[in-house]
């Protein structure tokens, strides 16, 4: 996929090198805090862009990640990914993550933003959802202001390094993106 212009931000393919700057927030422990993986070690993060470039391969390929760009710096400040998790049925799962020097700027909404119309734009979904941590207190607002619904909690859906964690469930569908 070529550059995706937003406001703020850029978003492109992940390249090799992105590894560095990916390390810089995957291996803190309050970007992980409320997520399965991390905080990353330098292997682990040549892993997860490893894998990136061979899923990128794929046939159908299902799953697009990018790199956040902040257009004054022109620096990487974080990644996101659109999955297709249901090619018959057209859905679509979107994610995004930053680092923390970031929080709060309106660039995970702006990502989110950007993913959601590539995915009903680009790829003819019908439902794209997402989930965060219940305590994620951040990530539901951007999920709220991208024009989600919260479609409910799901109980103990993932295990994290402190147990069990619930989250909650949001989608925004094709017709309420258009309107």
């Amino acid at each position: 996929m070529e550059i995706i212009n937003g406001n703020t931000i850029l978003l492109r393919e992940i390249v090799e090198e992105d590894w560095i700057n990916i390390h810089a927030y995957a291996s803190q422990s309050i970007v992980s805090r409320f997520q399965a993986w991390g905080p990353n070690t330098e292997e682990d993060t040549m892993n997860f862009v490893n894998q990136i470039h061979i899923d990128s391969n794929d046939h159908p390929r299902t799953r697009y990640v990018f790199a956040i760009v902040e257009k004054e710096s022109n620096r990487m400040i974080g990644s996101c990914e659109l999955n297709i998790r249901d090619i018959t049925n057209r859905a679509g799962e979107v994610a995004y993550i930053l680092h923390p020097d970031y929080w709060g700027k309106g660039y995970a909404t702006e990502a989110a933003q950007l993913l959601i119309n590539i995915g009903f734009m680009e790829f003819n979904l019908h439902r794209i959802f997402a989930s965060c941590d219940t305590r994620n207190i951040g990530s539901a607002k951007v999920l709220e202001k991208t024009g989600m619904t919260l479609e409910g909690r799901m109980r103990e859906d993932l295990i994290i390094k402190d147990g069990w964690r619930d989250s909650f469930l949001y989608s925004i569908l094709e017709h309420e993106w258009k309107a």
